[in-house]
């Protein structure tokens, strides 16, 4: 199965920086008084594009007294797990954060759970910091935008934050306005002046007694970017009647102009440069060589650079550049109008010289742009796991999704087993079973690059869906761990299952050697999960010849393989938390088990008949556990979810009757009343976000479920924990540890 282990989320060190200044920038005394002389903790700098947003946050970084922690967001940060990791990146670059606290906030795994580690970073913080996050526009996942907006909401008074972008942020802006946190500068903050187009032009090496610059003000309406474009014109046009040639922020014509002041201006030569290389995001030389298919770019660079043709440096050695956000977006415009053909040609060399110099993302950015699904899918066979790995399954998922989106999954089966097993991880079975039948259908004969059969890895998939019994599950695992690549991570899994069928067949002296050889393999190749989990399972085997002093070991070997809190959202420790609460409550450690339980109880969502047989024995432990506690309405729960997994997967040997067998010691045992244990798999999705300012139509439309579901879970969970308002409810919550505070 995919497994977990350190994240490792590479930042860009440009987007920890203000932006180096280029030609033209014009000290904005204006709005950078504004900026200075405000207390509120909350700013935001919002305008369209080309109002020098950027720029003017990097004036007023310099004028700080105190440290400023800088990110560029950009795509990459449409995953929880970036946007947190880029979040404490800039932070640690000005103040070193706790290593301790930072692996807290990289252990998350769950969206609805980030906002409370990721203010403990920044609370820990030494002294007063600001934290400057530019380009805000660029995510567009409601799931990081929720977490910006909670940040937003419960700054500690030593933290200021600072917001920009072209569209307004969705924040709580009418109470963070009320209580007067809130600094708010607009597009006609950031107009220019007289004054201070006059000295953008100078510095630009215009001349500015041929140019009426009033009007060129009012024909722009103080735009920065409409004012720079004609400065740009006039290096490469022959009129000096600039006022004639101004472009407005809201013009239509801005691209007719870009064309006719500027691109028809330059050789042929230089405006093709200009507009192909637009498709990168950082111009290199070596890079646009290989894109263009020519020689000489770095110097072209650095001499575009001196003409003052709208590129930004991104290194003080003028190695890396990048096109003026505004004016690379029309250049793109302009491509995809005259040479829509090259798109494809241009995005694939890109995408060949990333692979080459072995930056796999950026070269499967490009891949995707050229829709070159087949270097994708290879792309992807490098990527996939690790990067999940890291704890961004939101990234990697979008990435296999790209492929279902275009009908391929049966293209590439190997992907497609692992987008499966991966939404089974994540909790949703139907879309593992339908992912599961598209691998089902596709060319078994089609071997994947990895050194896997596919015959072994439907087989893998097969073993952990377990769809047809307990004898098909150990023939499966067998015919998977014999014909997986001997190096792959995956074979420890197979003998967990082939070791687990066994143990639902009654048949524990097969079992412990399997399962001994799975935990040695499991450990060999850093798979902490599946480690714990087989440890677990031979604890489990212990108590039930009565052996509690190995049992007892055996937890205490899973809860150390595990460590910290860095696999607590994993579906995987389900099972070893459950086990060991089960420990607990066998030598008198009440408070242990309890607290363990709960840890249990929290995966609860993600234990389905996908991944039916470990779900199931999780349940088992919880609902003893539960028994022993004397908390019915908990077991009766954990026994309910048992029930649905099991009318979905029948045939699961000894787990069916044991059930049965729980349940009817329930049968006498009086209800209990409150403390959430009660609450249903889905009423424990929706908990976590309680405790943020999501309302319930926009609770429900993360977890795609209507308003009036979310409603009625919400209730639900009130009575359940004998709450009459939310608030009460999320402190009943947090005090018995369904959620994390």
């Amino acid at each position: 199965m995919p497994t977990g282990g350190p994240r490792a989320i590479p930042i860009r060190d440009a987007r920890l920086h203000p932006p180096v200044p280029y030609f033209g920038v014009v000290r904005r005394d204006g709005p950078l008084s504004l900026l200075s002389a405000s207390t509120a903790p909350v700013t935001t700098v919002v305008a369209p594009a080309g109002y020098g947003k950027s720029t003017l946050l990097a004036q007023w970084v310099e004028r700080q007294p105190e440290p400023v922690g800088w990110l560029a967001v950009d795509v990459t940060d449409n995953d929880p797990a970036v946007l947190c990791t880029s979040v404490a990146a800039a932070l640690d670059r000005v103040r070193p954060l706790d290593p301790e606290v930072v692996a807290a906030l990289e252990s998350r795994r769950a969206p609805a759970t980030y906002v409370g580690p990721l203010l403990r970073v920044i609370d820990g913080l030494d002294g007063p910091v600001t934290l400057v996050i530019d380009q805000l526009e660029c995510v567009t996942n409601p799931e990081c935008l929720d977490i910006v907006a909670q940040v937003a909401s419960r700054l500690p008074e030593h933290i200021r934050l600072v917001l920009s972008s072209r569209v307004t942020p969705r924040l709580q802006t009418a109470r963070l306005r009320v209580e007067g946190r809130l600094a708010e500068l607009g597009a006609e903050d950031l107009a220019f002046d007289i004054r201070e187009a006059t000295e953008m032009l100078v510095a630009a090496g215009v001349d500015i007694g041929e140019v009426d610059v009033p009007e060129l003000v009012g024909r722009t309406e103080g735009w920065p970017a409409g004012l720079y474009l004609a400065a740009v014109a006039s290096h490469v046009g022959t009129t000096s009647a600039l006022a004639a040639r101004a472009v407005s922020g809201d013009s239509r014509t801005i691209g007719d102009y870009l064309r006719t002041e500027i691109l028809d201006q330059l050789t042929p030569a230089d405006a093709s440069f200009l507009i192909e290389t637009s498709v990168l995001e950082t111009l290199q030389g070596a890079l646009c060589d290989a894109t263009l298919e020519v020689t000489g770019s770095a110097e072209r660079l650095v001499e575009f650079e001196r003409r003052n043709l709208m590129l930004v440096p991104l290194d003080d050695r003028r190695e890396s550049y990048r096109s003026h956000r505004l004016f690379g977006e029309l250049l793109r415009s302009e491509l995809d109008r005259r040479a829509p053909e090259r798109v494809p040609q241009l995005h694939a060399r890109a995408a060949a010289w990333f692979e080459a110099n072995g930056r796999l993302e950026q070269a499967l950015h490009h891949a995707m742009a050229a829709n070159d699904a087949d270097r994708v899918a290879a792309l992807l066979t490098d990527l996939v796991q690790p990067v999940w790995a890291s704890g961004r399954a939101e990234t990697a998922m979008g990435w296999l999704e790209w492929l279902a989106d275009r009908e391929l999954l049966g293209d590439y089966p190997s992907l497609t087993v692992h987008g499966s097993l991966m939404y089974a991880l994540l909790g949703y079975p139907a879309k593992a079973e339908a992912w599961a039948d598209a691998a089902k259908r596709a060319d078994p004969g089609t071997d994947p690059s990895d050194g896997n059969s596919m015959e072994s890895l439907l087989a893998y998939l097969r073993a952990f869906l377990c769809r047809d019994g307990v004898a098909t599950m150990r023939a499966d695992s067998v015919l998977a761990y014999d014909g997986l690549n001997p190096t792959s991570p995956y074979r420890a899994s197979m003998l967990f299952t082939e070791g687990l069928s066994y143990v639902l067949d009654r048949d524990p002296a097969a079992a412990e050697p399997v399962l001994v050889r799975a935990h040695d393999a499991a450990m060999a190749v850093g798979s902490a999960p599946v480690a714990a989990m087989v440890s677990a399972t031979l604890g489990q085997i212990a108590a039930d010849r009565d052996d509690w002093t190995e049992a007892s070991a055996m937890g205490d070997r899973a809860l150390a393989v595990l460590g910290d809190e860095t696999y607590d959202e994993y579906w995987t420790s389900a099972l070893v938390f459950a086990w060991n609460a089960r420990v607990a409550v066998h030598a008198g450690r009440i408070d242990t088990a309890w607290t363990l339980l709960a840890r249990a109880v929290r995966l609860r969502p993600l234990l389905t008949y996908a991944l039916p047989v470990v779900s199931v024995l999780a349940l088992l432990d919880a609902a003893r556990v539960y028994i022993a506690l004397a908390d019915a309405d908990g077991a009766q729960a954990v026994l309910r979810q048992a029930v649905g997994i099991l009318q979905q997967r029948e045939s699961l040997g000894v787990l069916g009757p044991q059930v049965d067998e729980l349940r009817r010691q329930l049968a006498f045992q009086p209800a209990t009343l409150g403390g959430g244990s009660g609450l249903t798999a889905a009423e424990l999705r929706l908990a976590p976000f309680l405790a943020t300012h999501l309302s319930l139509q926009e609770i429900g439309e993360r977890l795609y479920i209507s308003r009036s579901t979310a409603k009625t879970h919400a209730l639900a969970i009130y009575r359940k924990v004998g709450a009459t308002s939310r608030s009460e409810a999320v402190d009943r919550l947090v005090e018995s540890g369904l959620i994390v505070g």
